[in-house]
């Protein structure tokens, strides 16, 4: 099996679709209401007509050259069989098979089946499904990153508060100072470890 996962959370997203498109609009959409900090680096290329497959090919060679992307989606929005042949050219499924980086296609409606879909890491149904795929959701993930820290925050306050009274016993007031030092300063680790993920 050479699928290969997708990042969990792409700083940079590549894209390979046409510039004008309506895909490339619902992709910048749900990427920036999903996930704001993620970069996004878009190839543009034809789609559809005469020489559409060599430049979707050479876009995908374009942003695993570009060396920023994590993962790249390639695609279009709907239209008829013949729109979307570009998607089953050889020329296509061997850039995707060669990419160094993972690729989702998205290409047309739910119902439309491309060779580029089945070559692909990941297929998604719509260019808006493969965005929603692309990334998390920063505000949940920030949120259960911030109740973690909370969680880890305690533990290590009662862990080191157990240790205190394990080894100083009715004495325990002499270590508080220190204890309290200690607690605050992992504290402002958590915090600064959540702060990190945003830069």
């Amino acid at each position: 099996e050479r699928k290969r996962p997708l990042p969990f959370f792409p700083r940079c997203v590549g894209v390979v679709t046409a510039l004008g498109g309506a895909a490339i609009h619902d992709i910048l959409t749900i990427l920036h209401g999903r996930c704001p900090y993620t970069r996004v680096v878009l190839r543009p290329t034809q789609v559809q007509g005469t020489g559409a497959g060599v430049e979707i090919a050479a876009g995908i060679h374009d942003l695993n050259e570009h060396g920023q992307a994590e993962v790249i989606i390639v695609g279009r929005g709907g239209g008829s069989r013949e729109d979307l042949n570009a998607f089953n050219e050889e020329v296509v499924a061997r850039a995707i098979a060669d990419s160094s980086l993972p690729v989702i296609a998205a290409v047309g409606h739910e119902i439309d089946l491309s060779i580029a879909d089945l070559v692909a890491d990941h297929r998604a149904p719509t260019p808006t499904a493969a965005a929603e795929i692309v990334v998390p959701v920063w505000t949940d993930l920030s949120s259960q990153i911030a109740g973690n820290a909370r969680a880890l925050d305690s533990t290590i306050h009662s862990t080191r508060l157990m240790h205190c009274v394990n080894n100083y016993g009715s004495r325990s007031h002499v270590c508080a100072p220190h204890f309290n030092a200690k607690t605050n300063m992992h504290g402002r680790k958590c915090r600064t470890w959540l702060q990190r993920l945003i830069v």
